[in-house]
């Protein structure tokens, strides 16, 4: 097999890049990253050269694209087994996939209202009772989990899996609109964003100077 190829857009903004990227990064699986850019209207020009759906993320594995964030993931963890990327458990992984598509699927208040902005700081923006319920459900499935299946780790399922990926960006989320978790979430949150590969991206999201009008509402 050829090396993994990885089409991604701003670390600063994009959410369903950082999952695979994460994923590859944390489990020590060796990719070539493509970076490309946002444009203001939210497009990213030249990804019509690696995706048929014209978004990213999208990974070329021997040159063939697989794209969609939930099924790069589960294309990894079937090329690389051995980095038992679900949880070992046959319970354990049914939940782990459901949160993964609760999150991929759902949870829309949060995501339209709270748009991931690492580089910003923007407490209390995009607070109200219809994004206060999505909260309240990511930190549902997060204590739930650990209670559950969390015993030998700090993750969900104690060891990192997928379903980290999928939460890391919630994780910044948080961190950029200052919301206020219990403390069994907030361990869980300070325990993702002290992941190796959450901490590059987010150094190197840092760093980005470009300014996406259509991923700042409240500049």
């Amino acid at each position: 097999m050829k090396p993994l190829k990885l089409a991604i857009a701003n670390k600063n903004y994009s959410s369903w890049s950082m999952r695979p990227w994460v994923l590859l990064a944390q489990a020590g699986i060796a990719f070539e990253e493509i970076q490309l850019k946002f444009s203001d209207d939210g497009k990213v020009p030249g990804i019509e050269r690696y995706s048929p759906t014209r978004q990213v993320p999208v990974l070329l594995v021997d040159g063939e694209p697989v794209w969609d964030s939930l099924a790069i993931c589960e294309a990894v963890a079937e090329l690389f087994p051995d980095k038992r990327l679900w949880p070992a458990e046959a319970r354990a992984r049914q939940v782990a996939r459901s949160i993964c598509a609760e999150m991929h699927a759902g949870l829309r208040n949060l995501r339209g209202a709270m748009p991931m902005n690492i580089r910003a700081a923007l407490p209390g923006k995009g607070m109200s009772p219809a994004v206060q319920n999505d909260i309240d459900r990511i930190v549902e499935i997060w204590e739930s989990c650990r209670a559950r299946y969390g015993r030998d780790g700090e993750l969900l399922f104690g060891q990192f899996s997928i379903a980290d990926a999928y939460y890391a960006p919630v994780a910044t989320r948080f961190l950029t609109y200052a919301v206020t978790l219990p403390p069994a979430a907030q361990r869980y949150a300070d325990a993702l964003l002290a992941l190796p590969a959450v901490r590059d991206w987010m150094a190197q999201a840092r760093l980005e100077p470009e300014f996406v009008r259509a991923d700042e509402p409240y500049a």
